[in-house]
């Protein structure tokens, strides 16, 4: 196992280069294998992992606590009700008291600020959950399963479809960090950040692939090898939710959109789906959907994380 990401934190994809993101990929995958296999790993016993969520959770829950428990290690699941944050006490303190106690914090917020601040004050890795900005360890997944069904990421095209969320921000910069080709279609007003984009492009520019940002969503799922979508409301955002419906319904990812697309193509949600939203159950459901393998990763990207930032 590597060493270069020891005692590193993981706030974004960019914090790595394309050697550190292959390296989580092929112990992922290593990881998976022998764990399919009946293979138990002790790369964690006696660490403990501090497990912050200000927002609710199955897959990032599940998958860290179970992660961590197969590593040999000991995940201590914290809520905002469990925590002094709503009391008043900084994510400094946060920090500094936490570092004292355990091997690693990992964090599900709802502002970016709150990992990076977990982070510059904290002695021990810190990993981003999901924020606001940023969904790392779901991207690590995603490409892992990527990988899996097509052998390769360079040269092939990602087409994104809806809100131009934490998650497209993180796919825009690992297809960019690996020489994938993306499309991000969006209405007018729901684009991804220009900072990510342009992060992207540069990455990109690098490593010989594109990224796009557009309107028409036939266009941009236009020979695609990966179709991916996520909810157009996500947590925070539900007083917005009626509104966003009437303008995400040509984003909606439905067989139609899918001819469009190349006929091997996969479909990739990172879940919770609001299926007859933002996907049908016909695409959801179909021969073409990889969702539930997705989910599953989650707990192989997530242990290889875990493994290579929390590991002596």
């Amino acid at each position: 196992m590597s060493v270069k990401l020891k005692g590193r934190d993981l706030l974004s994809i960019a914090d790595l280069t394309e050697e550190e993101f292959w390296e989580l990929l092929e112990f992922a995958k290593l990881l998976k294998l022998e764990t399919l296999a009946g293979k138990r790993h002790e790369y964690l016993k006696g660490k403990t992992l501090a497990m912050i969520f200000q927002k609710p959770s199955t897959r990032t829950r599940v998958a860290f606590e179970v992660g961590m428990y197969q590593l040999g290690g000991y995940p201590l699941y914290l809520s905002s009700n469990d925590m002094q944050l709503r009391r008043g006490e900084t994510i400094a303190d946060t920090a500094r008291v936490l570092s004292r106690f355990v091997d690693g914090i990992m964090a599900r917020v709802f502002d970016h600020q709150d990992v990076v601040d977990l982070a510059k004050y904290s002695n021990v890795p810190v990993i981003n959950g999901l924020s606001d900005e940023e969904h790392p360890s779901q991207v690590l997944a995603d490409f892992l399963t990527i990988w899996e069904k097509f052998g390769t990421l360079k040269g092939l095209k990602l087409t994104y479809v809806g809100d131009g969320n934490n998650v497209a921000h993180s796919l825009m910069l690992a297809a960019g960090l690996v020489g994938m080709n993306i499309a991000v279609a969006t209405p007018e007003g729901y684009e991804p950040k220009s900072y990510y984009v342009e992060k992207a492009k540069t990455l990109a520019s690098k490593h010989g692939s594109s990224v796009e940002v557009l309107r028409d969503p036939l266009q941009a799922v236009k020979d695609a090898d990966v179709v991916y979508t996520d909810v157009w409301a996500s947590m925070g955002q539900e007083s917005e939710h009626e509104e966003r419906v009437k303008l995400f319904i040509p984003y909606q990812v439905n067989p139609k959109l899918m001819e469009h697309a190349k006929a091997d193509a996969v479909f990739m949600h990172c879940l919770p789906a609001h299926r007859g939203e933002e996907v049908v159950d016909e695409v959801a459901d179909s021969s073409q959907s990889a969702i539930f393998d997705e989910a599953e990763n989650r707990l192989h990207a997530h242990k290889a994380i875990l493994a290579m930032l929390l590991g002596d």
